[in-house]
C-alpha cells in the first residue's frame, strides 16, 4: 500500500517517532523499519537491516537519525543503544559475487525482504526507504527520505552503515592496497587509481564499468565473508 491506513494521520512536525504513533493508534504493532546500505559502491556486499522499536521512551534512541547525518562515533553510539533497546532486530549481507548475479535493484530488494524475515518478532506492518518492496507478507508504506523521517528506518539505516563499515574495515586487512577502511568501496578517486594499478579483487563488483575496465584475466572470482554476518533478537 501507498498511503497510511484509514484514521492514521501524521503532523508535519511529529518529529522522528511520528509514523509509528500514528500506526499505534489504529492498531498496527508491532512495526518495523527496513533499510539498506552500499547500493551504491563498485566493491563490497550490500547489506540491509530491519528493527523494530519498542514503544515509548525505551524506543527513543539518543541521536538517532539518517546514518548518513551522524559522525561514526555517533553512529557507534546509535548502533548499540539499538541493539540493546530494539524489540529485534536483524542484518544481512549479499556478497560483491551475488549482487553481480542478480543486480543491484533485484539484489536490493532480495535483501530488505531477507532481513525483515529473520526478525524474531513478526511485523505487522513495514516502513521502507524510498520505494515499495514487495513479497513482505505484510502490509507495508515507503516513505521518501523516510530514514530522516521515522524513526525505525532510521534505526535499520545504521545497523545496516555500522555492520558494512566493519565488514569493509575487515576486508581492508586482506585488500590493503584498495583503502576499503578509509573509502568503504564507493569509487572515490584513491580507489579508482588503485584499481588502475592492481586491478580488482574478489570483493570488486564487475557489474560496474569502472571495475570491468581494469579487469585482468589472473584475478580470482571465489569469495567468502571475513567475518559473517550477525542477526539477533
Amino acid at each position: 500500500m501507498s498511503v497510511l491506513p484509514r484514521g492514521s494521520t501524521v503532523r508535519r512536525d511529529a518529529g522522528l517517532y511520528g509514523y509509528e504513533r500514528a500506526l499505534r493508534r489504529v492498531g498496527l504493532d508491532p512495526i518495523a523499519g527496513v533499510d539498506e546500505a552500499g547500493r551504491g559502491p563498485c566493491a563490497g556486499p550490500l547489506v540491509a537491516a530491519a528493527v523494530i522499536l519498542p514503544e515509548g521512551k525505551r524506543g527513543q534512541i539518543p541521536e538517532l537519525a539518517d546514518s548518513k547525518l551522524l559522525t561514526a562515533k555517533a553512529r557507534d553510539r546509535c548502533y548499540e543503544e539499538i541493539r540493546n533497546r530494539a524489540l529485534a532486530w536483524s542484518v544481512v549481507a549479499i556478497e560483491a559475487p551475488e549482487c553481480d548475479r542478480l543486480g543491484m535493484h533485484v539484489a536490493n530488494l532480495q535483501a530488505l525482504r531477507r532481513a525483515l524475515f529473520r526478525l524474531d518478532t513478526r511485523a505487522s506492518y513495514v516502513l521502507t526507504d524510498g520505494f515499495s518492496v514487495d513479497g513482505l507478507g505484510v502490509p507495508g508504506l515507503a516513505i521518501w527520505k523516510g530514514d530522516r523521517v521515522a524513526a525505525c528506518i532510521a534505526a535499520a539505516s545504521v545497523i545496516a552503515k555500522v555492520t558494512r563499515d566493519r565488514i569493509m574495515q575487515q576486508w581492508d586487512l586482506e585488500y590493503p592496497q584498495y583503502g576499503f577502511a578509509v573509502h568503504k568501496g564507493y569509487n572515490t578517486p584513491e580507489h579508482q587509481a588503485a584499481l588502475d594499478e592492481y586491478g580488482p579483487c574478489p570483493q570488486h563488483r564487475r557489474r560496474f564499468e569502472n571495475v570491468r575496465r581494469s579487469l585482468r584475466p589472473d584475478m580470482g572470482q571465489n569469495v567468502t565473508s571475513p567475518t559473517g554476518v550477525e542477526s539477533s533478537r
